[in-house]
C-alpha cells in the first residue's frame, strides 16, 4: 500500500512539475523590473541560427570569449525542443552609464577555429542574445517604405567580401558591437525600465602599441580617452589562421517614450497587414460562396425533397423515385476499416481541442513572444489532456458501429498518431545530434516526452472511452438492411478520387496566404504574433470543410452512392495534400536551403505538419456530413 501511496506521489510531482514548465502561460513576461543607475544588467547569450541550414548552434561551439564561468538558464520544454541554449555572456553593462570601446578578449586562431568561423560565416549564422527578457534585434530601415524600419533577430557572425582591387573573396568578422539599450523613466522615482535592445555590428582591424596586456593596452582604431569611435570606414577584420582577433564593444542608453508594457509592439509590428485583411476577405468570399450552395441545398432541394418524399402514398410511386432516400437501407452500414476511422476522428478531435485552447489563450495574448517555447509548451500539454476526448469520440463512434472491444480501439487511439509522430521526429533528431546541433533534443527532454504520452496522455485516453463506451450507442435514424444494395455505375466527375481531390482546395484557398506568414515565421526566423487573424482564418476553416464535405456528401448521395464515411474524412482532409505541395513550393521559391540534412529536417517537419492538417480537417468534414445525414434521414417518413 506504501509502494502505491509512493507512486501516485511522484507521478504527482511529475506533473506539477511538468506544469511549471508553462509557467502559468505569461508569467515571465509580466512583472517588470525596475533598474537605479548603475545597476548591473545581466546580458545573455542564446543558438547561433541560421535560416540557410535551420540548425542551431551553442553560442560557445564557436571560440567567442567566455565569462570566468559558463551558467546555463533555466529553460522550459518549449524552448529545449526550439534549440535554445541560454547562457551567460563576459559583456558588463550599468545601468544609463554608457561605456566606449570596452576590450572584451582577445583570442588567436589557429586553424580548426578559423574554419570554424568561416562555416558559419557561409551559412549566415546570426548571433542571438537577451537583455531583461528582450532579443537582441538590428534596426534595418526599409527602403520601399518611408521612415519604416525592421528588426531582424540578431546580427550576423560576420560577412564575405572583396578588398579594393582583388578579385579573391575573404571572411570577415563582426568583431565590435555597437549596443544601444532603450529606456524608459519615471520622473518620480528615477527608477528606468527597459524597452529595447538594438546592436550595431562592425568589423574592424584593431591596433595597438606595443606589447599586449590585459588591463593597460590602448587601442589605436577606438579610444574612449580621445573619443576615437569605430566606423564602416576601418579596416576589416580578417579570419585566417594565426590571426589575431580582438572583440569590443559600445554601449549607449537612450531615453524611450515607449513604455514598458509595449515594449514588444516594435517587434511585433506589422508592416504588411492589408495582405491579412486581404486574406481573410479571400476567404470569406470562398465561406460565403459555399454558405450560399449549402443553404440552397438545405432550404431548396431538400425540402421539396422531404416533403414530396413525405407525400408519396404508393409503394410504385416510391419505387420510381431516385434520389438519396433510395439508400435509406445502407446510408448507416458501418464502412470498411471502421476501427481505423474511429481512431482517426478521436485523434482529430484531441487535436481540435488543442488548437481550438492554444489560439484562445495566445488571442488573449497569455502566449506572448516574452515568454519563450510557452506556445510549443502550451501545445504539448493541451494535446495531452485532449486525449480523454479523444478516448471518448473513438468510443461513442465505435459502439454505434456495434463494436465491442472497446481497449482494443482505444489502445489503437492513444497510440497509432503519436507514435507515427514519435518515430519521424526521432529520424530528425537522430539526423541533428548527427550535425552536433543544439537543436537535438537530450535524453531527458524525451523522457519528459515520453512520460507527457504514456504516463498522462494513455491513462486519460482509457479515462475518456470507458465513459464514452458506457454510455447508450448512438441511434440510427433508419434501420439498415440486411443485403447491401448495389451501387449503380458513377459519373466521372462523381470519382471518389476526383470529388476527394476537388473537395480539399477550397479549405486549403481559405488559408494558404495565413500559412506564407507562418511558414516564414517559423523558417525565416521571424516573430509572428497576429493570432486575432490566425483565430479568425481558423474559424473560417472549420466552417470550409464542413460546407465542402456536405455539399460533395449530398451531390454523393444523390447518384445512390452510400459510401460515405471514409469519403467525407478525405474530402476535406485531402487540403493537407495541397498544404504539403505548398510546403514544397515554398521551400525552392522562398528558401535558400542547400545543406541535404536541412532540407530532410523541412520536408520531415512540414510531413509531421500536413498529417496532423490532415487529422484535423478530415474530423472537422466527417462530423459535419455525420450531422447532415442523421438531420435528412430523420426528416423523412420511411416506411
Amino acid at each position: 500500500m506504501a509502494r502505491g501511496t509512493l507512486a501516485f506521489q511522484l507521478w504527482i510531482c511529475l506533473c506539477a512539475l511538468l506544469l511549471c514548465h508553462v509557467h502559468c502561460f505569461y508569467l515571465p513576461g509580466v512583472a517588470p523590473q525596475d533598474f537605479q543607475k548603475g545597476d548591473s544588467l545581466k546580458v545573455k547569450v542564446n543558438k547561433l541560427t541560421s535560416t540557410k541550414t535551420q540548425l542551431p548552434y551553442s553560442y560557445y561551439s564557436l571560440p567567442y570569449c567566455t565569462p570566468k564561468q559558463i551558467v546555463d538558464s533555466a529553460e522550459n520544454l518549449g524552448e529545449v525542443l526550439r534549440g535554445d541554449r541560454i547562457e551567460n555572456s563576459p559583456y558588463e553593462f550599468k545601468m544609463r552609464e554608457p561605456q566606449m570601446c570596452n576590450i572584451l578578449c582577445r583570442i588567436t586562431l589557429n586553424a580548426k577555429t578559423a574554419k570554424a568561423f568561416k562555416e558559419k560565416i557561409d551559412d549566415e549564422y546570426r548571433v542571438n542574445m537577451i537583455l531583461d527578457n528582450l532579443p537582441l534585434v538590428v534596426p534595418i530601415r526599409r527602403i520601399d517604405i518611408e521612415s519604416s524600419i525592421v528588426y531582424q533577430h540578431g546580427y550576423h557572425i560576420g560577412l564575405r567580401g572583396q578588398y579594393a582591387g582583388s578579385k579573391e573573396e575573404k571572411h570577415f568578422i563582426h568583431n565590435h558591437l555597437a549596443f544601444t539599450v532603450k529606456y524608459h523613466r519615471d520622473p518620480v522615482t528615477e527608477l528606468a525600465r527597459i524597452v529595447g535592445f538594438e546592436v550595431k555590428p562592425y568589423s574592424v582591424k584593431h591596433a595597438y602599441d606595443g606589447k599586449w596586456t590585459e588591463k593597460t593596452t590602448r587601442l589605436s582604431t577606438c579610444d574612449p580617452h580621445s573619443r576615437k569611435t569605430v566606423t564602416n570606414s576601418e579596416t576589416p577584420q580578417e579570419v585566417e589562421d594565426k590571426k589575431e582577433i580582438i572583440f569590443t564593444y559600445d554601449i549607449d542608453f537612450v531615453e524611450s517614450d515607449v513604455k514598458w508594457a509595449s515594449r514588444w509592439d516594435t517587434y511585433l509590428l506589422m508592416a504588411d497587414d492589408q495582405i491579412h485583411w486581404f486574406s481573410i476577405v479571400n476567404s470569406l468570399m470562398i465561406v460565403l460562396f459555399l454558405s450560399g450552395m449549402v443553404a440552397m441545398i438545405m432550404l431548396r432541394t431538400l425540402y421539396r425533397d422531404i416533403s414530396k418524399y413525405n407525400q408519396l402514398e404508393t409503394q410504385e410511386e416510391a419505387q420510381e423515385e431516385t434520389g438519396w432516400k433510395l439508400v435509406h437501407g445502407d446510408v448507416f452500414r458501418p464502412p470498411v476499416n471502421s476501427d481505423l476511422l474511429c481512431v482517426y476522428v478521436g485523434t482529430g478531435v484531441q487535436f481540435f481541442g488543442m488548437i481550438l485552447v492554444t489560439m484562445i489563450f495566445a488571442a488573449l495574448g497569455f502566449l506572448s513572444p516574452s515568454n519563450r517555447g510557452g506556445l510549443m509548451t502550451a501545445m504539448l500539454l493541451l494535446w495531452v489532456f485532449m486525449g480523454i476526448f479523444a478516448g471518448y469520440s473513438s468510443a461513442r463512434l465505435y459502439k454505434m458501429f456495434k463494436g465491442t472491444e472497446w481497449k482494443k480501439i482505444t489502445l489503437k487511439t492513444a497510440f497509432l498518431f503519436p507514435a507515427t509522430l514519435f518515430a519521424i521526429f526521432f529520424v530528425l533528431n537522430a539526423l541533428i545530434w548527427g550535425e552536433k546541433s543544439s537543436g537535438a533534443v537530450p535524453f531527458g527532454t524525451m523522457f519528459a516526452l515520453v512520460f507527457l504520452w504514456f504516463g498522462i496522455s494513455v491513462p486519460l485516453v482509457f479515462v475518456g472511452s470507458y465513459v464514452g463506451f458506457r454510455k447508450p450507442a448512438i441511434e440510427d435514424p433508419v434501420k439498415t438492411n440486411k443485403i447491401p444494395r448495389q451501387i449503380p455505375e458513377q459519373a466521372w466527375y462523381m470519382n471518389s478520387a476526383f470529388s476527394i481531390l476537388i473537395g480539399g482546395i477550397l479549405p486549403f484557398g481559405a488559408v494558404f496566404i495565413e500559412l506564407f506568414f507562418i511558414l516564414t515565421s517559423i523558417w525565416l526566423h521571424q516573430f509572428y504574433y497576429i493570432f486575432g487573424f490566425l483565430f479568425i482564418v481558423f474559424i473560417i476553416l472549420i466552417i470550409t470543410c464542413a460546407e465542402i464535405t456536405i455539399v460533395l456528401c449530398y451531390f454523393q448521395l444523390c447518384s445512390e452512392d452510400y459510401l460515405w464515411w471514409w469519403r467525407s474524412y478525405l474530402t476535406s482532409g485531402s487540403s493537407a495534400l495541397y498544404l504539403f505541395l505548398y510546403a514544397a513550393f515554398y521551400f525552392f521559391t522562398k528558401l535558400d536551403i542547400t545543406k541535404p540534412v536541412s532540407g530532410a529536417l523541412y520536408f520531415g517537419y512540414m510531413l509531421i505538419g500536413s498529417y496532423a492538417f490532415f487529422v484535423l480537417t478530415g474530423t472537422i468534414g466527417f462530423y459535419a456530413c455525420f450531422w447532415f445525414t442523421r438531420l435528412i434521414y430523420s426528416s423523412v417518413k420511411i416506411d
